[in-house]
């Protein structure tokens, strides 16, 4: 096992140097070695950092007096959260560090979520906050694989409470930067998009197909922050073409749903060019907290408990012509190849004809309007079957296998 990682700590040196400098030995006490980047303002750290307050200030096209300047501490901290960001970036690419932990408070936290959405995934990223998993953090701000712990204790000065979380974090992202496997790029990578296989199925028969042709396919779990990874990785064009059928989060964002994927969902790759298929899966299901009242939009709704984290709300015929036009709004931005497929017979297991969530009227009110507003620059496919039936696996990969054929996805 490599006993030589790096790992870049960030923080501001001016206030929490004794913090940070103990996050520090706890590395260097595991074999690790450490990189120090403070991002203070107005104050100096007892000693040198590897890359200073000023370095972080110009890396984002700013400095620290105009920081200072602004006299006010948010705009101050967004411009160094900038140059955190691309100055982090940009030592990664450099092969300086192999992973980041960054300690804060609120700012600091603020900070922080700027820095692991900079860096790619598979970058081992820690933070010590204490507002760790807070409803404060907006989902859509989140690394896809960001890690947390709570900085319990620890909001003025060192003490044995604290130092539990400091060193776990230490150990964590340490191990975490010596046994990551990040992804190689060895294939071309599909994107999909589902739910599990009570509710949705075509992945089953769509991974080993798609992998027989010599693709590697990524399912993400459209609850949330699966759709966060999703859109991430669109956005840096990691993927050869996407096959989103779970646009789920797209209706719980819309009835402002916590479990959203941010206002973004179902657009990223369609900017980026990738070749994308799309079809409506579980639309007309919106997913809320479930210890949680649901949004006011949801009032009077009938209302299923998946489970003590999760509750599901039917929507009815009105509001599912609303999801399809803001469904075709998003696909409208779509600068590369776009093909919908419409499953006349139903979007999810539970709405099939004698199923429970059946509602005939509703699917042909949704499907209509998909009709009406369907972009110019997507082609439109329906189907007499169901989502989850063979004959829709099929349609997909005839889609899929005349792209490759035409060159438009490359093997």
């Amino acid at each position: 096992m490599s006993q030589d990682k790096t790992i870049l700590i960030v923080g501001t040196y001016d206030t929490k140097n004794e913090e940070l400098g103990y996050l520090a030995e706890c590395i260097r006490g595991q074999g690790g070695h450490v990189a120090t980047m403070d991002v203070s303002v107005l104050g100096e750290p007892s000693e040198p950092t590897d890359y200073s307050k000023h370095e972080v200030a110009e890396a984002g096209g700013s400095s620290v007096a105009a920081a200072i300047g602004a006299g006010d501490e948010n705009v101050a901290m967004q411009i160094m959260a900038d140059g955190a960001a691309g100055l982090a970036l940009k030592l990664f690419r450099a092969g300086k560090f192999d992973g980041v932990i960054v300690l804060g408070g609120s700012m600091g936290t603020d900070l922080a979520l700027d820095v692991c959405a900079a860096l790619p995934l598979g970058v081992p990223k820690y933070v010590v906050s204490t507002v760790s998993f807070s409803a404060m953090l907006p989902p859509e701000r989140l690394a896809p694989d960001i890690q947390m712990i709570l900085w319990a204790g620890g909001l003025y000065g060192l003490n044995s409470v604290c130092k539990s979380s400091l060193s776990q974090a230490a150990g964590a992202v340490l191990g975490a930067a010596r046994a990551v496997e990040a992804p190689k790029w060895e294939k071309p990578l599909i994107g999909m998009t589902s739910f599990g296989k009570t509710v949705l199925r075509y992945m089953v028969a769509l991974k080993p197909a798609l992998e027989e042709r010599g693709f590697e396919v990524a399912v993400f779990h459209a609850t949330g922050m699966g759709g966060r990874a999703f859109e991430g990785l669109a956005a840096e064009g990691a993927f050869a073409a996407v096959m989103d059928f779970a646009p789920q989060e797209v209706t719980n964002h819309l009835f402002g749903s916590n479990i959203t994927a941010g206002a973004d969902r179902l657009t990223n790759a369609g900017r980026k060019g990738i070749p994308q298929l799309f079809a409506p899966g579980c639309y007309d299901l919106v997913d809320f907290v479930g210890w949680q009242a649901p949004p006011s939009r949801l009032e009077g709704y009938e209302t299923h408990a998946h489970n003590r984290l999760l509750t599901s709300a039917m929507i009815a015929a009105k509001d599912r012509a609303e999801v399809a036009q803001v469904i075709c709004e998003k696909l409208a931005e779509a600068t590369g190849p776009t093909e919908v497929i419409l499953p006349l017979q139903g979007c999810n297991e539970w709405d099939r004809a004698g199923e429970p969530l059946h509602d005939a009227e509703g699917l042909r009110v949704f499907m209509e309007a998909m009709r009406k507003h369907m972009p110019d620059n997507a082609n439109l496919h329906e189907l007499d079957c169901h989502i989850n039936d063979l004959a829709f696996g099929e349609a997909v990969l005839a889609i899929f296998d005349k792209w490759v054929a035409e060159g438009v996805v490359k093997r």
